[in-house]
């Protein structure tokens, strides 16, 4: 592979061009912005195997595939393996597309965790693969078994340990691995954890700032503005993993001590993680029933556009954002760039990013009571709570800024080029 100075000079990348492959189902994931950023360099061919239709990405070569339906019933703890294996072996198809076409990929990052690179070095064995460390599932000390409602069978803890075949193919047959956090990093076994970088895929902090003329309407016609007394609480989907029980049980006192607050839920209603309610459709329907809410000054927002949510975050008076030992959301660091005086859960992804009392507030997780106490303290005093809102948009610029995470991430494929070419 010749050499030239690219469109990455910033951080020292010199190669002519690259001949990318990006695999995951739900595209872009986590390589939206790297993806992007090589494909603006004419020079370079980027190709992303997915099973999605949409989302476009400029100058990216799309390849869509999709897994078989078979009637075998595998045995449980099989299950999840067995749909791994599925997704595989059509990404393999679709790798074996591209050889014979003649494309020889330079690189190859992936997500492991549907199955979908457990064929990338049969197909192209002497191709580096960067594996995304995303998270490894583990019996212990992480999401299972953490929530009390929810206690583990045997058969779940055995499955469990099946469940994780494809990330640990993934990582004896890597090249390098990345993870976004040192947290995440640290639930992958010991023994592959010196060829795993931490490395975010980065949060636009120049796009992500507080807008002191945002506005949020209401559906009874009012408009919130920055000032007014706003709880927030975000997560793709409202649910145990993110904290939405503990939330919701904390309102009723918030709404009590604050009567002028409003309270704002973003969030869908479908399982990103864990299991639907057994005597609901969704957890919001199930918090509802245990709960009251007045429905006067608690909003169900439900997924918003970009725009709109980034407004919710600039009228934020405090942003409530909880999770079990998993993987940590962008939404969390997306609330700091913005500002927000953040009350999160004393766990251990948190932890990693918010030293409470300085750049967030730390809450026991299953502590209703705890939560709603340090969401009254801010709604009372808000402006005691400013250096603590500098301090957290502080965090999100040094340690997770966009294209500072982004030179990061081509400089590691650069070096990965390099090796493979010699």
């Amino acid at each position: 592979m010749a050499s030239r100075t690219g469109m990455f000079q910033a951080v020292s990348v010199v190669w002519e061009s690259v001949k990318a492959v990006f695999i995951h189902q739900n595209m872009p994931g986590q390589y939206k912005h790297l993806a992007a950023a090589l494909a603006a360099d004419p020079a370079n061919q980027v190709v992303f195997i997915t099973k999605r239709g949409d989302r476009p990405l400029p100058n990216v070569r799309r390849m869509i595939y999709a897994t078989r339906k078979t009637d075998a019933k595998p045995h449980l703890y099989l299950r999840s393996t067995q749909e791994a294996v599925y997704h595989g072996q059509e990404v393999a198809k679709m790798l074996l597309t591209l050889k014979n076409g003649g494309f020889v990929p330079d690189v190859i990052a992936g997500h492991p965790g549907w199955g979908e690179t457990l064929f990338v070095k049969d197909v192209f064995p002497r191709t580096p693969y960067l594996n995304y460390c995303e998270y490894y599932y583990r019996p212990e000390g992480q999401d299972f078994g953490f929530d009390p409602s929810f206690a583990p069978s045997l058969d779940s803890r055995l499955a469990l340990r099946l469940r994780a075949t494809p990330l640990l193919h993934a990582l004896e047959a890597c090249d390098r691995g990345i993870a976004p956090t040192h947290w995440q990093r640290s639930t992958h076994p010991p023994a592959f954890q010196p060829k795993i970088a931490v490395i975010h895929e980065g949060i636009d902090t120049r796009r992500l700032q507080p807008d002191p003329a945002a506005a949020v309407p209401l559906p009874d016609g009012r408009v919130l503005r920055p000032g007014d007394e706003v709880v927030t609480y975000v997560a793709r989907n409202l649910e145990p993993y993110r904290g939405f029980p503990t939330f919701m049980r904390a309102v009723p006192a918030i709404c009590a001590a604050r009567p002028g607050a409003t309270v704002l839920v973003v969030g869908g209603d479908e399982v990103s993680y864990g299991s639907p309610p057994k005597d609901a459709k969704t957890w919001r329907e199930a918090m509802l029933k245990e709960v009251e809410a007045d429905t006067s000054r608690v909003h169900f927002l439900g997924h918003l556009p970009y725009e709109q949510y980034m407004a919710v975050l600039s009228v934020s008076t405090v942003h409530v954002y909880l999770t079990y030992p998993f993987v940590l959301s962008w939404s969390m660091l997306e609330s700091m760039a913005m500002g927000c005086a953040i009350v999160a859960s004393d766990t251990a992804p948190v932890r990693e990013v918010i030293r409470d009392g300085e750049n967030g507030l730390l809450t026991p997780f299953f502590d209703p009571a705890a939560l709603a106490a340090r969401v009254v303290d801010v709604l009372a005093d808000p402006r005691a709570f400013d250096a603590i809102r500098s301090a957290a948009r502080k965090t999100a610029q040094d340690g997770y800024e966009l294209q500072s995470c982004l030179q990061q991430n081509i400089g590691l494929l650069h070096r990965m080029v390099e090796e493979g070419a010699r």
